[in-house]
């Protein structure tokens, strides 16, 4: 799977619905895409955060990607401040999130890798995780070959991807390797957000400020099926 900053919900029910999860830094960082950005309700609205990156190739693979120098830690706190401020869990949940935003690695799959151990322990999925690159296979293989390249190499029977991904892959390819192919799909899950009304598809940073940790960790759990 793909690292990503602060991801949506349904990321950390994948973590948690397996036994292994490996993620990507070989994989070439897609500048239109979410690795090193995110959502965040602001004042009934979507508005997205980001981390800078230093100027590069754009055939770059994640782990050889840099933050800039001019990132500013404290900028993209009040980003979250001002979001957040008045939210119930904020003081439970903002130091948490200072440490992940003040983290002091700038190799950008280093520091999205503490984000996501970080968010993993603090809602209690003890799941391993993996890098890719430390998985001997031919790392040139691509898309499906490789991803079942990783689950054999892992001794998997089962592999499991977002819903999203079920245009991706074939089912008999899998079935053929000795693997079942399984997707997560998220239950639906609204909670008391803004007044004007629920924003779905945000970081996991607005679940964790507008519900209790109990709660979100039931959600974590067993919020989805798998099909």
């Amino acid at each position: 799977m793909q690292p990503y900053f602060l991801p949506y919900l349904g990321y950390f029910q994948l973590i948690a619905a397996v036994d292994l999860f490996i993620v990507y830094d070989n994989i070439k960082y897609v500048k239109s895409g979410w690795i090193n950005r995110n959502r965040l309700c602001r004042n009934g609205e979507a508005a997205t955060f980001s981390l800078p990156l230093k100027h590069a190739s754009d055939s770059l693979d994640v782990r050889e990607r840099e933050l800039a120098v001019q990132f500013d830690p404290e900028k993209l706190l009040n980003q979250f401040r001002g979001a957040y401020r008045h939210a119930p869990q904020f003081a439970r949940v903002f130091p948490w999130l200072q440490d992940i935003v003040c983290h002091g690695e700038r190799n950008l799959f280093r520091f999205l890798d503490h984000s996501i151990r970080a968010a993993c322990n603090l809602l209690c999925i003890g799941t391993e995780i993996r890098i890719s690159s430390d998985i001997a296979i031919d790392h040139s293989l691509r898309k499906q070959d490789k991803v079942i390249a990783l689950c054999r190499a892992a001794g998997a029977r089962t592999y499991v991807n977002p819903i999203g991904g079920m245009g991706l892959y074939d089912q008999e390819d899998f079935r053929q390797q000795g693997i079942e192919l399984t997707f997560l799909r998220s239950e639906p899950f609204e909670y008391r957000q803004s007044p004007s009304g629920f924003v779905p598809s945000m970081s996991i940073v607005d679940v964790l400020m507008f519900n209790p940790p109990e709660i979100v960790r039931e959600r974590v759990a067993g919020g989805y099926e798998l099909i």
